[in-house]
């Protein structure tokens, strides 16, 4: 039995002009120990779905399908037995610190904060722990910075506690959106590192949102190509990244600098030659603009009429790899 097993998860928010779909049929599994890339730009469904899976969708939202947890159902749970499972068996570390963490509380008190809920520990066994989290985590001098405040620390420092918090009570589900943005090349590589150790030794599973594709490439066993809520693209790194099919992954692929790029012309006549990377023309829709079928289908270079009709069915590339396009044949 897989440790999470998510089925054709749907989430409906409210917006100005009435319910929308923001997850369309997500489906995936994770393994104890694994680790899962979800990539796609800005409003595509990716961190919606890990506010789903930690049952902190917006206040309206509902959810439907199937969230499974070590074989527990999660969709319809109440909100105190969310409270039993947050910080305990689920975490997250949030995308931003410094709005993440409490700026009036000490740093101590908050990593020892789930450590009393949770796991029932005294002020003193729980200050004695958060010590050893934040040692653990290798943040400098932690004796002291139990006493620093969050405008103290600097943003590596700041992630480094958020990680602490989510790993006080050894969760079996860590979900990490964008844990390394603002830092420096070496912080974030020491953040990332640190994740993956934790995961080998306590066998934790880790679900990682970014749009760094060389460090999903790196980092992640599995894959989720995202876009309009729907996964378009998903199976063994190596698979969806060595043997690309949707035109969504195609594109973002195109988009990354590499080395040995050809020199492309400015567009405005005699600026001179310059480096320019391809784009995806036009932009993410919003909730209330996707179309009845593929979501892509407006940015999409290779799109028929057939494409805007309907949801495109999975294509079954090769072992667990899939994508959703009428013309991957094409």
């Amino acid at each position: 039995m897989p440790l999470l097993e998510v089925t054709d998860l749907h989430v409906t928010v409210p917006t100005r002009t009435g319910p929308a779909a923001a997850l369309r049929g997500v489906s995936f599994t994770l393994e104890r120990g694994q680790t899962l890339g979800l990539i796609g730009e800005s409003g595509c469904g990716k961190s919606i779905t890990a506010l789903a899976l930690m049952g902190l969708l917006p206040e309206g939202a509902s959810a439907r399908g199937s969230i499974r947890l070590g074989g527990q159902e999660l969709i319809g749970l109440d909100e105190a037995h969310w409270c039993r499972l947050r910080g305990q068996r689920l975490a997250m570390i949030f995308q931003e610190p410094m709005t993440a963490l409490n700026p009036l509380m000490p740093i101590g008190q908050q990593v020892a904060e789930p450590l009393r809920l949770h796991r029932g520990l005294s002020a003193a066994a729980a200050q004695a722990e958060a010590l050893r989290l934040l040692d653990r985590v290798r943040i400098a001098q932690p004796a002291q910075r139990l006493r620093a405040h969050p405008h103290q620390l600097s943003g590596g420092q700041r992630q480094r506690v958020m990680i602490a918090i989510a790993l006080a009570c050894g969760p079996d589900v860590l979900l990490a959106d964008e844990p390394t943005t603002a830092l420096d090349a070496t912080t974030q590589g020491e953040v990332l590192d640190l994740l993956a150790e934790v995961g080998r030794e306590d066998g934790m599973a880790l679900v990682l949102i970014s749009h760094d594709l060389a460090l999903m490439a790196e980092r992640a066993q599995r894959l989720l190509v995202m876009y309009g809520g729907t996964v378009v693209e998903g199976g063994p790194t190596d698979a969806v990244f060595g043997r690309a099919a949707h035109p969504y992954t195609l594109g973002l692929q195109a988009s990354r600098p590499r080395l040995g790029m050809g020199r492309l012309p400015r567009r405005t006549p005699g600026a001179g030659p310059a480096w320019r990377l391809p784009a995806i023309p036009g932009r993410v829709p919003g909730l209330a603009e996707l179309p009845a079928g593929c979501p892509y289908a407006s940015r999409c270079p290779r799109v028929i009429d057939a494409c805007r009709g309907t949801p495109p069915p999975p294509v079954w590339l090769g072992p667990d790899h899939l994508a959703r396009c009428l013309r991957i044949e094409s």
